[in-house]
């Protein structure tokens, strides 16, 4: 599929208790059999509603012949936006839902704000405890989801794939696997921020609203290169980890760096590196790629659907 330089795994390719309210409900009997639920719910660590699409392969229409699933707990991906996104972005632009009926996969998405699914205690904002923690607790008691690490897994595209990395590694006994695609990792560079643009995501005053004191920010659990070596001095378990970038993508070098840093600290881990920018259509390629060659996932099959009907 491409080159790989020796033995490492990059691929460079040349060609008040929480309160649930649920807003919206609908079950796909069309292209894809579904359950898609849009609900807000009352988050203590953001201290508001928020809103949040979860997709549940409970009610495929199984084909004749085949094996019903049962009731056992589905494996869950939590899956973030980037910067400027929203809860709806992965359901508008990939084919998720499909993906997640083939592979009885739960996926929960949640608006993550431009916060990069890090803390802002000053705020009471506490987006990584929201993402890590909270998040993935409730929804276990709202759906029929696996508790088990290895069941367990995080994903999302820039801002999302920094967000990704950095709570994967920070709730590691939370979740066994984490897919970073075009990661935004950007804390490297927030010491050397000014406001002399007018680029509102490259700006000191803006990135001090998320991570506060820039200059400490390398030796805080914002970095996901620092809690990766905190996990590994007490002696916890970091997940697997599969990050992509495009080549043409300007976030291509942090990419590179992040990788190298996490492979010699011992992490599994890979990068794929192949044709592509930052755009929706190298996030779709690979989110897939992940879900088919990385997280283990159940072996499955589409339902029937007017897709397949008659076949």
């Amino acid at each position: 599929m491409g080159d790989r330089a020796g033995s490492s795994p990059v691929t460079r390719i040349t060609k008040r208790t929480n309160a649930l309210r649920i807003v919206k409900c609908v079950f796909f009997k069309g292209e894809f059999f579904m359950a898609f639920m849009t609900m807000n719910i009352m988050s203590n660590s953001l201290k508001r509603q928020v809103p949040v699409n979860v997709i549940i392969p409970a009610d495929k229409l199984e084909a004749p012949g085949t094996t019903p699933r049962g009731d056992k707990p589905y494996k869950t991906l939590y899956l973030l936006h980037g910067l400027i996104g929203n809860h709806m972005d992965w359901v508008t632009n990939t084919r998720i839902i499909m993906w997640a009926e083939e592979n009885n996969l739960a996926v929960v998405m949640p608006a993550g704000d431009n916060a990069f699914y890090v803390d802002q205690p000053w705020a009471a904002n506490m987006y990584g405890e929201f993402v890590g923690k909270e998040l993935v607790e409730l929804t276990r008691k709202i759906f029929p989801l696996s508790h088990e690490r290895e069941d367990t897994f995080v994903g999302g595209l820039s801002m999302g794939g920094f967000g990704a990395l950095r709570n994967g590694l920070k709730y590691s006994e939370t979740f066994g696997y984490v897919v970073a695609l075009s990661g935004a990792f950007v804390v490297e560079d927030l010491k050397d921020l000014t406001n002399d643009t007018p680029l509102f995501m490259r700006r000191k005053d803006f990135m001090e609203s998320w991570f506060g004191d820039t200059a400490k920010v390398l030796d805080s659990d914002a970095n996901p290169k620092y809690i990766a070596a905190e996990n590994i001095k007490s002696g916890k378990v970091n997940p697997k980890v599969f990050m992509a970038c495009g080549k043409d993508d300007d976030l291509l070098p942090a990419n590179q760096d992040m990788y190298d840093d996490l492979k010699k600290k011992g992490l599994d881990i890979s990068l794929t590196i192949d044709e592509g920018n930052h755009e929706w259509n190298f996030w779709d390629k690979y989110l897939k790629i992940a879900i088919d060659t990385f997280l283990p996932t159940e072996t499955s099959q589409m339902g029937i659907n007017s897709g397949n009907i008659g076949r």
